[in-house]
Formats: C-alpha cells, structure tokens, sequence
C-alpha cells in the first residue's frame, strides 16, 4: 500500500470483508517481526452499539486480530479510553469488546486508568499515556462521522482516546485544533482501518446513523481526514487540525493525489449533509466534547418542535465560563450563571426539559 492510497470494501460480513481488505491491500508486507507488541485503537467514545453511529463495530477488529493471529502475531492489546464523564469498562461491556477480548485471548486497556508521560511536540509539552511506549505496531480503528464542535471526526481524533482525561479537558482550553495535530506527532498510527459502515454524520455520540456498509483501509491519517471532509460537503480548511497536523509532518492533504481503491461491492452516492444546524443557538468556550454532545441532541429535539428560537438567551457552556455569569448556561463550568442546568457532563433529559420549559414561558 501507498500513502496516497485508501481502499474501501462494501458489504455487510464486516469480519471476513476486513480480512480480505486486509490482504487485498497488502498489510502483511507493512507488519513487523512475529514477536511485536501490536496495539488496536478503536473508538469506544460512549458505551454505545455501534449500530447506534459512534463506535468501531467490533466485527472490525475481530477481522483484524484474525488477520494477525493468522500471520503469527499474539501479542495484541485493544487500547481505548472513553471521553470524560463515560467509563471505558462500560464502552468495553456494552460495545461487545469484553466477549471480543474473551473469544481471541486479547487483552482490553483502559487508557483511562493510565499515568500521562510528557512527550515534545514541535515545543509544546503534551501528556500521552504511558502504555504507548510499550507497542511497536499501532492500528487505528477510527469511525467515519460527523463532530458537533470540529465537522468531523476521524483518524486523527481519534488519538485522542490515548491522552489522559485532564489533558482532553486541557485540548478544549487550548482551542483543540492545534492540540489534535501535534498529538499526532508524537502518536503515529501504522496502519487505519476506518469503520464507515454507519457512522453518525452530525456528532460523535450517534443516533442518526447513516447506512454505507463501507470499510476502507490506508496508511497516511491526514489524507484520510481530508477525503472525510470532502465525503461530507466540508473543505479540508474547514477542518484546521487537517492542515495543521499535514504542516507538521503527519502526511498530506493533497486531495489531487489521493487513488481510491475499491476492492469489492459497488461504492454509494455522496453522504447527505448533516441535520440540523443548532450551534447558534450556543455561546461556546473551550467546551468538552462530552459536555456539547449531550446539549447539541437535545437543543435539536427543540429545533424541530419549533422552540429552540424562543429561548430567552443563548446558552453558554465550556470551562471559558468559569467564575464568569451570565442568564443561561449548560454544566458546572457555567455555575455562577442565574440558570445553569448543573453536572460534568449534565444529562441530556434534563437540557431538554429544562430548556424547554424556559421556551415555553417565554
């Protein structure tokens, strides 16, 4: 395989159709010796099915971890850590990672209860977590879907779930763009198996599920972002963590020498857009990604009951507003505010109702 390659396969026996992509695109002439420590990173953001829109099926990674078992590879770790305010155990439960694990003889790592090393990229100090020290091959198993703060969410992102949690609420305080992209410097995936099977096109936590039955497969994480974008109606500079991450090193975004590869199936038209526009309705400051993706579903439940314009202002949410007030705000970071609906992250029920309410008075 090339780096300016990607392949993708459609069909719906995922396990056996990543296996033959594999093979098709020539993973064992990229796999180091039998003896290395091999490392798959999902995404597990939430304990969601992943026919929900937000997780790798894990269809996907059994088809992987037989393609390795079948070269002679037995040192595997699935390695993942859910955004703050979900624990991972229950990502690994729900998502069907504990029976996965069980079947194969893998082993499961919560990242979330790994110690942070500091790691040098391009002068900035970033804290990764310690067990990526410990793996000589890397595989990233990103889901293709939309992002309520960033558009999209794929490849590079999902780094992410190998940092420490207090350095993902750090990422939102620094603007996340930038963060993302150094990330990326100091954790090189191998090789990206990417789940566009149902990704969720609006934001990462599912629950509009957009049916492509899509695997592809490729070695470069920013190429592979850039032609996310374009699959979703978006320009890679719509994306900055893309062009950023391609200026520091991490591969290219040159969308002109990108060659697709279909190995099998027929490919689907062009990705709908995404739903509802409701960020307007939002005054964002360095908000977590846990916190804005459970307001984002419920400021849309208002949108379509025609009452998101009736609120009485704009609802504030991030760590920018701590010991800040203001009328309206969503999570403790907004505590000081005369309404704040509380919690890290609040729940989601409770934005509705709440939100609700005050439109209805209004």
């Amino acid at each position: 395989m090339k780096r300016n390659e990607i392949w993708r396969s459609y069909g719906t026996d995922y396990k056996d159709m990543t296996k033959r992509l594999l093979a098709r695109a020539g993973m064992d002439e990229l796999l180091p010796s039998v003896s290395a420590r091999i490392a798959i990173k999902p995404n597990l953001v939430t304990p969601s099915p992943a026919v929900f829109g937000a997780t790798t099926h894990p269809e996907i990674v059994a088809g992987i971890i037989e393609f390795l078992k079948e070269h002679g590879f037995e040192n595997i770790v699935i390695a993942e850590g859910s955004w703050v305010g979900d624990p991972t155990s229950e990502a690994f439960e729900y998502c069907g990672y504990n029976s996965l694990a069980a079947q194969y003889g893998v082993r499961l790592l919560d990242t979330q209860k790994e110690s942070g090393i500091e790691a040098d990229a391009h002068g900035e100090t970033l804290s990764v977590c310690a067990c990526v020290e410990d793996w000589d091959y890397l595989i990233n198993v990103p889901v293709l879907k939309g992002h309520c703060q960033t558009h999209i969410t794929c490849a590079l992102k999902n780094m992410k779930g190998l940092i420490p949690n207090t350095e993902k609420r750090r990422y939102h305080r620094m603007g996340l763009h930038r963060p993302i992209a150094l990330l990326n410097t100091v954790i090189r995936p191998d090789f990206i198996v990417i789940d566009h099977i149902c990704g969720d096109l609006s934001f990462e936590e599912g629950g509009n599920p957009v049916t492509r039955n899509c695997i592809m497969a490729a070695v470069d994480p920013v190429l592979v972002d850039a032609y996310v974008c374009s699959l979703l109606h978006y320009e890679t500079a719509d994306v900055p963590y893309i062009g950023l991450a391609s200026e520091y090193g991490c591969g290219s975004c040159d969308l002109s020498s990108l060659r697709l590869i279909t190995c099998e199936g027929e490919p689907y038209e062009d990705l709908p857009e995404g739903t509802l526009d409701v960020s307007y309705a939002v005054d964002d400051a360095d908000s977590c990604s846990a916190c804005y993706g459970v307001l984002i579903p419920a400021l849309e439940r208002l949108k379509e009951e025609g009452l998101l314009d009736r609120l009485p202002a704009p609802i504030a949410i991030g760590q920018g507003h701590r010991g800040k007030t203001g009328a309206l705000g969503v999570g403790e970071c907004t505590s000081g505010f005369d309404i704040c609906i509380q919690g890290c992250p609040p729940d989601e029920e409770d934005i509705y109702q709440t939100l609700r309410a005050l439109a209805l008075r209004s």
